[in-house]
């Protein structure tokens, strides 16, 4: 039977912090292993505003953990546009019959307990990672459960605010730069939408290879992106973008995924060229029709449109997406460290004004990465 693996200072820790418990609503089991069976969560009820969240403080957890399974102490959570779109609606058609549901992806913090073949990791140690996006049970809380493969150990020299930033953002951009496009040094690469957290994760991807990169942004990015290491920021609310860009791309990710930036896209690829959109048409076609319609829909649009664009530009067409890669995450953390890879986070809320935080995103009050502290 799996067993959840919890060190004796951090289980005397947990247990004597009578305050800690008190102020976080924890409660632990009284068996041997010590095990945290409940805690404080953010909860989705139901679908619609921020409103709509709520704070539990008796959240259950499972009793066991599964072996390849950690428990992580919770200490910063991004918030994450999938979350808010989560929240209104976005993907009712998977999400819907599992309400209630966590919220967020991204975590930083502490492993409180493992399963009984987790071996890269150690109770007490800080980390870092994200969830899958089907994931119903995610990190808006004190604590929670992820893969060993969905974690690695934090940067020293990063803060649990700035890790969590990081994870879900830079592993959709690996997936598709280095899982999908293979992109190699010297190469040509176009980032559509690059001042998001998506696009600046995914030009200091593409300049740690050494690719020259381009990018689309608004005004307010321009700097941003340029740091970041684009080679070249088009700003597409004063310039063309056709105009100004010149030349063309081995890999073009774009972030916006609109019928216009799709075109543009396509046509800047040299031929054997990617073009990577993370629009894919599968949960909104899924929401309208429902699943038993909607998924095979948005998979003979894939077909067709992977067939047309291969036939006329010679070009490989893809939707793209985060999924968990304890390479991919490696690296990550290994430019984390030297200083490479960084999101700025411009606003902090703590947990408890998740509405507050979910409602600055909605009214686009916060342009860039909001985190929420778990204290």
């Amino acid at each position: 039977m799996p067993m959840w693996k919890l060190s004796s200072s951090s289980s005397r820790r947990l247990l004597n912090d009578a305050k800690l418990r008190h102020k976080l609503g924890l409660n632990y089991s009284t068996t041997s292993s010590n095990i945290i069976s409940s805690c404080r969560a953010v909860i989705l009820p139901r679908f619609g505003g921020a409103d709509v969240l709520e704070i539990r403080d008796n959240f259950q957890l499972p009793t066991d953990l599964q072996s390849h399974e950690v428990l992580v102490r919770a200490r910063a959570v991004s918030i994450n546009p999938l979350d808010t779109r989560m929240r209104s609606g976005y993907g009712r058609s998977i999400f819907g019959p599992l309400l209630p549901l966590i919220l967020g992806r991204d975590i930083s913090g502490e492993v409180a307990a493992i399963g009984g073949s987790v071996r890269s990791l150690n109770v007490g140690q800080e980390v870092f990672g994200a969830l899958h996006p089907t994931a119903i049970r995610g990190t808006y809380a004190d604590y929670a459960i992820l893969k060993e493969e969905e974690l690695a150990p934090k940067p020293p020299s990063v803060t649990h605010v700035e890790a969590s930033a990081i994870p879900f953002a830079a592993l959709t951009a690996w997936r598709a730069l280095k899982s999908t496009a293979r992109i190699t040094e010297g190469q040509r690469v176009l980032v559509i939408g690059g001042g998001g957290a998506v696009g600046l994760s995914a030009i200091q991807l593409a300049a740690a290879v050494g690719c020259h990169v381009a990018t689309t942004c608004g005004s307010q990015s321009v700097g941003r992106v340029l740091d970041a290491g684009a080679e070249q920021a088009i700003d597409y609310t004063a310039e063309d973008i056709e105009s100004a860009i010149k030349g063309q791309f081995d890999a073009v990710l774009d972030t916006i995924g609109v019928s216009e930036t799709e075109r543009v896209g396509i046509n800047f690829l040299k031929r054997g060229g990617h073009y990577m959109t993370l629009q894919g048409e599968a949960a909104s076609l899924s929401d309208r029709y429902g699943l038993f319609v909607g998924l095979p829909t948005a998979t003979a649009i894939l077909l067709k449109k992977q067939c047309q664009y291969r036939y006329s530009h010679g070009i490989e067409y893809s939707w793209t997406y985060m999924r968990a890669d304890s390479e991919g995450l490696d690296e990550i953390r290994r430019l984390m460290e030297a200083g490479k890879l960084k999101i700025p986070v411009d606003k902090t809320f703590p947990i408890t004004q998740v509405k507050d935080a979910h409602e600055a995103k909605d009214k686009k009050l916060i342009p860039g990465k909001v985190v929420l502290e778990v204290d």
